[in-house]
């Protein structure tokens, strides 16, 4: 085998192998950061598979359930009839909205202790920006310039 074709299969075998390896390197990143949503009941209903995949949980707060430790957050999430205990363990702090009654969701993995483990926590306050009952509507928008235009006039002068 002359040199040059010696170079030539090496050249291309590094370049196969570089190629595998970004290949898996992506497949397994894709693959650790895939997670399923999931309900309460759909999650008690899964038995033992549920143990081994990363999952996304949403509910209610339920009123007096928030129990802080250090960086540690205890609390129940409700969903109509259903609560499942859960412990957030991430690295920030729960967010500001985080709060009892707020709809949250959990992302993390479900314990054999029947706890959800959180490593990710997001909150939302959804009762903070709707309308009071019994408050005056919002007023109209005003018209924008295309909409000034389609009635009629044509905005040159005579």
């Amino acid at each position: 085998m002359s040199s040059e074709a010696g170079k030539y299969l090496k050249f291309g075998s590094v370049t196969v192998l570089i190629i595998v390896s970004l290949g898996y390197l992506a497949y397994t990143g894709v693959q650790d950061s895939k997670s399923y949503y999931v309900t309460i009941k759909e999650l008690q209903q899964q038995g033992p598979s549920a143990y081994s995949k990363r999952l996304r949980v949403a509910g209610n707060v339920v009123p007096g359930s928030i129990k802080r430790s250090g960086t540690r957050v205890d609390f129940l999430l409700k969903e109509n009839d259903l609560t499942l205990p859960v412990s957030y363990t991430g690295t920030e702090a729960p967010p500001d909205t985080f709060k009892d009654d707020s709809q949250a969701l959990a992302d993390g993995n479900f314990g054999r202790d029947g706890v959800f483990h959180a490593k990710q926590l997001q909150a939302k306050c959804a009762s903070k920006y709707a309308p009071q009952p019994g408050a005056a509507p919002v007023a109209e928008p005003a018209k924008s310039m295309s909409q000034n235009q389609g009635s009629g006039s044509s905005g040159m002068a005579n």
